[in-house]
């Protein structure tokens, strides 16, 4: 069955092998613009935009091929998603609300970012195991390098320099310089990790391992694993606030808080069923959390750690990557 409905949902109801994941590197600022969280309805093959002052869906976009990834230009003009069964890269324009441009991708489009620097577009292919370059500008793919075996989440430093995927089948990360599109190490992780979040600084990179239950924290010059914390059952997907990393736990229902300083678990928050993808935003003052089972977006403040407001979004929401759109 090649259906990437679900690399990450049906997976997850049979062998439990869903992954883990998370692709997170700060939200694009928009200078005196909106604050909205653009959400992947996979099941509902939809996009839902969110006002996240106000925690209010204002907009629901038609997309189809079961929507996964997302991710935003740099100047927030443009969202990128993901069509696993479409086997396309779906562009949005975030100001008309409406999809402008589709461009085939490979044949199990899934992660994907957008380099800060020159707005090329990343899109890891699940079933050919290599990591696309598309220029959306061209529309067409430009490039492409082979990683490990069924790459998911996908991640960019700040400076734009390297590109990191989590292999979910080869248990490893790759990092590659996006310059050369050269592979330059491969580097070993937990169990099934599903996906890859970089801090901003661009020295350590965490995954989430949805099969062994940690998160690994990466040395990224180093090129190896330093920390291996774990946390709940099933980690989705990784965030980063205010010194510590927020993880989503699938089957728990659950984001466990670890404080980076002492690679400790202080507390799990309890959210919505199956929460998966999440991102903070810029300031560090809330941690969003779509949560595929319950249909919504939660907010959660990141200094008391509790949930603080909720809304409904579409059906099966993945909010896989990057999907703030802030100022």
């Amino acid at each position: 069955m090649r259906s990437i409905k679900i690399p990450p949902a049906s997976w997850r109801r049979t062998a439990g092998l869903l992954a883990v994941s998370l692709v997170i590197t700060q939200s694009p600022a928009i200078a005196g613009g909106p604050r909205e969280a653009y959400v992947t309805n996979q099941v509902g093959d939809s996009l839902t935009i969110v006002d996240i002052e106000a925690m209010k869906a204002i907009e629901q976009v038609a997309i189809g091929g079961k929507p996964a990834g997302i991710a935003l230009s740099p100047d927030g003009s443009r969202a990128y998603l993901t069509a696993p069964e479409g086997k396309e890269l779906v562009v949005v324009d975030t100001a008309a609300r409406k999809v402008v441009q589709r461009i085939k991708a490979g044949q199990g489009p899934l992660g994907i970012a957008v380099n800060p620097m020159s707005g090329l577009v990343y899109v890891a292919d699940w079933y050919e195991h290599k990591l696309l370059v598309v220029d959306a500008g061209k529309g067409e793919i430009t490039g492409s390098v082979a990683t490990g075996q069924s790459p998911s989440g996908v991640t960019v430093t700040a400076d734009g320099k390297l590109i990191l995927t989590a292999d979910r089948d080869s248990n490893e990360v790759s990092l590659i310089d996006a310059d050369k599109l050269e592979r330059l190490a491969s580097i070993p992780v937990g169990e099934r990790p599903f996906g890859v979040t970089v801090d901003a600084a661009g020295a350590r990179a965490y995954t989430a391992n949805v099969k062994s239950d940690t998160v690994s924290v990466i040395d990224i010059a180093a090129r190896k694993v330093i920390e291996t914390v774990a946390v709940g059952h099933r980690p989705y997907a990784v965030a980063l606030a205010r010194g510590r990393a927020f993880v989503t736990d699938q089957y728990g229902g659950t984001v466990s808080v670890i404080e980076l300083e002492s690679s400790k678990v202080i507390k799990t928050i309890p959210v919505g069923d199956y929460p998966e993808g999440i991102e903070a935003d810029p300031e560090g003052r809330y941690v969003y959390v779509a949560c595929w089972e319950a249909n919504t977006l939660e907010r959660i403040d990141a200094e008391s750690l509790e949930v603080t407001a909720k809304v409904s979004v579409g059906d099966g929401p993945r909010a896989f990557g990057n999907f703030l759109r802030v100022r």
